[in-house]
Order: structure tokens, then sequence, then C-alpha cells
């Protein structure tokens, strides 16, 4: 393996961090026994995606075929996979918030009505709690997002040409389209998928119906370039010009390397770790792929080493205890302590699992990024199924996310327009606009 520049160091922990927390392996099993079953609206909801759809009103408004054809996409969505490809935002690897992808784009029907499209959406920043995304669908002649910020489909964050990131009959061209894994490839330094520019180009330009055969391909706030199919040998990458021609913007999907490919090359993940249709996708005769497994649970007894004994800390009535020193010694203790003394090494243990846990940093990410149930179970872990937290780090991180919480039901519910509510302004320092500063270009 070659090894690894300053800037593929920070993509590829970027990624490893996003394929660890943002889609959990109980999130993938629930919406893949839903969707198995051919519950879609189940498997939307396994996966923290909101319809915002009708489709016995979509009948009724626009015809039993084109409702049927929205339904046949439903019925295919792996709002998993989805997730696990939607584009996100650094540092932290959440999804970017305030946008709207399109999924599929349905032509002009018979009736006269217009293209419509089946498009996911993001909260902005400040209603980002939990990590939803929402269904929904959208046509040029109205808005119907309510109070969300962006509501037209994006150029450069598009899913219509890149079924295989979310329909499940489409998933094995991910194979073709994203690149063939092998142990003996290299990587590219800056991950471009520049060997799929052209193909992926020719296919923008026949689905928007452009004369022109230049695409334009945007690589970060600064640097975009100009791809020209219409050169007389082979296509031609230019410098494009500040103001271009209304040229379309290649897809970010088209633009980037697949994340999991440069994970593999670099042995940061394995088939286990990847979602089961990507890992059958990448790795077609590898044979089937088990599910990730969890880490084991440590027990609700700890073991602590103090003064030259190993002592046991564990809950009793939702209280975690020193089992090992008697009431009366616990007292001098406390006491000692109080008077400026050090604590047991006992105590201290219990007051640093409240104050400065270990699995702080995993909690707050399982937080972040809507994994309430697994964090809850890390905490569980640490501390026991009954533990009562006292004031400290642990307890403050998750009642900001309770209250983050209700910023996004208050979006939700359309009763705050353009801005997070003053009680929930804050929680926790984050940039509220719809597009962070720190939103990375991939």
């Amino acid at each position: 393996m070659l090894p690894l520049t300053a800037n593929e160091n920070v993509r590829l922990r970027f990624w490893s961090h996003v394929r660890e927390f943002a889609v959990p392996t109980s999130m993938i099993e629930a919406a893949t026994a839903r969707r198995a079953v051919g519950d879609w609206a189940g498997a939307c909801a396994a996966a923290r995606v909101d319809v915002d759809l009708n489709l016995r009103a979509l009948g009724r408004t626009r015809g039993r075929q084109f409702a049927a054809r929205v339904r046949a996409d439903l019925r295919h969505l792996a709002p998993d996979l989805l997730r696990w490809h939607f584009p996100r935002i650094a540092p932290d690897g959440l999804l970017r918030p305030g946008l709207t992808v399109s999924l599929a784009r349905y032509p002009p029907m018979a009736d006269g009505h217009g293209v419509v499209h089946l498009v996911a959406r993001t909260p902005p920043a400040w209603a980002e709690a939990g990590q939803r995304i929402s269904l929904a669908l959208w046509e040029p002649s109205g808005d119907g997002a309510g109070p969300h910020p962006h509501p037209r489909p994006d150029r450069r964050f598009r899913l219509d040409l890149h079924r295989h990131l979310w329909d499940v009959r489409r998933v094995g061209e991910l194979w073709e389209r994203a690149g063939r894994w092998s142990p003996d490839e290299a990587a590219r330094p800056d991950g471009s998928a520049l060997g799929r520019w052209a193909a992926e180009a020719a296919l923008l330009l026949r689905a928007d119906g452009c004369a022109d055969g230049v695409v334009i391909v945007r690589l970060d706030t600064r640097r975009r370039l100009a791809l020209n199919l219409e050169a007389a040998s082979a296509p031609r990458i230019t410098a494009a010009p500040r103001r271009g021609r209304g040229w379309p913007v290649l897809p970010d999907a088209a633009t980037w390397e697949l994340p999991d490919l440069e994970l593999l090359r670099a042995g940061l993940i394995d088939g286990d770790r990847l979602h089961p249709l990507v890992a059958s996708a990448l790795r077609p005769h590898h044979g089937p792929v088990g599910t990730a497994r969890s880490p084991d649970r440590p027990g609700n007894v700890r073991l602590v080493e103090c003064r030259g004994a190993t002592h046991r800390i564990g809950v009793v009535d939702g209280v975690l205890v020193p089992f090992d020193h008697d009431p009366d010694e616990l007292r001098r203790e406390e006491l000692l302590v109080a008077l400026g003394g050090t604590a047991l090494p006992c105590l201290r243990a219990i007051d640093d699992a409240h104050r400065h846990p270990e699995s702080l940093a995993d909690v707050r990410a399982r937080l972040d990024h809507g994994d309430t149930a697994g964090a809850l179970a890390a905490v569980e872990a640490l501390l026991g199924p009954d533990v009562l937290l006292r004031s400290g780090a642990l307890r403050d991180e998750l009642e900001t996310a309770v209250r983050r919480r209700v910023a996004h039901g208050l979006y939700r519910a359309g009763l705050v327009n353009g801005g997070p509510p003053p009680s929930t302004r804050n929680a926790r320092g984050r940039d509220h606009r719809a597009h962070p500063r720190h939103a990375t270009d991939r």
C-alpha cells in the first residue's frame, strides 16, 4: 500500500467516521426487513426518512398511471442505502443541510402535466436534530416545500442519474459506475473519478437534452473545469470561465470516487463494515456478506484498581456505587475530599464516568447522527441500564440532544420559518445557516 498524503488522510478519516456512525447496522437490518415484505413506508420509518406525499391523493390529481410509477420507485427505494450515499459535510460527516436532491424525474404526461421530480430533502442546519431526510414531489410550477430554504433540486447534488445509489433494481450498476475494486489498484491522490468523467458527462448531456457538448466539473469553491466532449480527437479539459453559459454541472456523485473504494484500498474498512448492498456490488465474486458485528457490551460491573486491590463498581437502584467500601469509609472519604484531599480511586472512577466518560465521543457521534438508541445503549453499557445521571458532560450532551429535537419538530410542523426559535438557538454552538461555512465540497 502506498503512503497516504495529508489530504488523503483527512478525507479517509472523515469517511471512516461517517461509515462507523452515520448508518448503524440496526437501521440497515430494520429497513431491509420491512422492504423485504413490501412495506416501503416501514422501511422509510426505520431509516428515519419522512414521507411527505400521499399516493392516493396523487392518483386522484395526476392519474393512476403516474401514481403507479411513483409507487414502484418507492417500493424499490432502499432508504438506508440513500442515507449511506447522501451528501455530507465536515467536520462531523453530518447530512448536508438545506438540500433538495432529485431521485427520479418523471417526464410530462399526456394529460398536460409537466415534469415532476421525486426529491429527498434535508432540513436547514438549525433543525438537523435526528438527521432525518424527507421524501416529496416537486414540480417547477409550485414550491410545495413549506419552510424549506432551497426547495428546487440542486444541479450539483442529484441522484436521478445515479439510481444505483438508492434503487435496489439498479444496485448492480455500482460495479461499473463507481469503479471495480481491486486490492492492488492505486487510488487517485485527489480522490476524483477522472476516468469516468467523459462517460458520466455524456449521460448528463443526453438526459438534459443539451446540444452543446460542454460540462462544468466543480472541484471546490474556487476550482472549476470545463469538459468538452466535442473536441476533435478526445475529450478536452480546460479551466472553466468564471461566468459560464448555462452549461450543465457534472453531478457530485460522478465527480468523486466512491468513498468506500478509497477506504477499501487503504485497508480502513472491510466487507463486513460496508452496507450489504454496496459490498455485494463491489465484491460480487466474494460470496455473501454478513452484517457488521456490534462490539461486545461490557457487563454492568466494572473493575477498578484501588489502593493495591481490585475493586468493583456497579449500578444499585439506578446509582453507580462502589461495592467494596463500607458506608463509614465512604463518608470519611467524602469529608476528606471536601477538605481538599484526594478521593479513593473507586470514587474517582465513578465521578469520571459521569463527568469525563471514556465513551463520550462515541455517544456524541451517535447523537449527532440521530442514533438515539445507539447513544443510549452506549450510556447503558457504560453506567448501567437504570442509572441516574449526575450533572456533567454526558448529561449535558443528552439534554442538548432533546432540546435540538424540539427545533426539528417545530420545523416539521411549519411553526418556525427562517431560523431557529429562541429557546433552541445555539444549543450546540453550531452555525445555524442552511449551508455552514465548514461545509465540504464532497
